[in-house]
């Protein structure tokens, strides 16, 4: 994406500095999010939506490297202020945030207080990691239950 002077002059329009050194954005935000809009007319001509924080790293410091993305290190969706804004890969920015993935990731114990440790833990394809004491819990009181079925039918 090839960004020009009259970009950036319209970007810097929609600035609002704040206390807190974040440069709030006066212009769109996607509703649900809460991200900012800013519009670029891309090489076909055509005006498409994009990101604000994107816009903002690329006018005012250069390209985001491929395969990472914007993470608002101030947590505010609305700031633009690129020394707010770091280039990190996905899993980074994940594990930053406030959801139960990254709540997740801090746990060092499972809920019944068994150590997340390397000969503990039991790590999924997907990445989640799993208790080795309580699925041998779970499965010998599923061996109890199931087991003694068996034997009765077999009997």
């Amino acid at each position: 994406m090839t960004l020009t002077d009259r970009d950036l002059e319209r970007f810097l329009s929609k600035l609002i500095p704040t206390e807190d050194g974040c440069w709030e954005w006066s212009g769109g935000h996607y509703q649900i999010t809460g991200y900012t809009i800013f519009n670029l007319k891309m090489a076909d001509g055509v005006w498409r939506p994009g990101y604000g924080h994107r816009a903002s790293w690329e006018l005012l410091v250069g390209p985001i490297p491929d395969g990472l993305v914007m993470d608002h290190l101030c947590r505010n969706r609305g700031c633009v202020n690129p020394d707010h804004l770091e280039p990190v890969t996905q899993r980074v920015n994940n594990l930053r945030g406030e959801s139960r993935s990254a709540r997740q990731a801090t746990w060092t114990h499972c809920p019944q207080g068994h150590p997340f440790d390397e000969g503990n833990t039991y790590r999924r394809p997907s990445g989640k990691r799993e208790c080795r004491e309580c699925t041998r819990e779970r499965d010998r009181q599923r061996y109890r239950r199931v087991g003694n079925r068996r034997k009765r039918v077999a009997a």
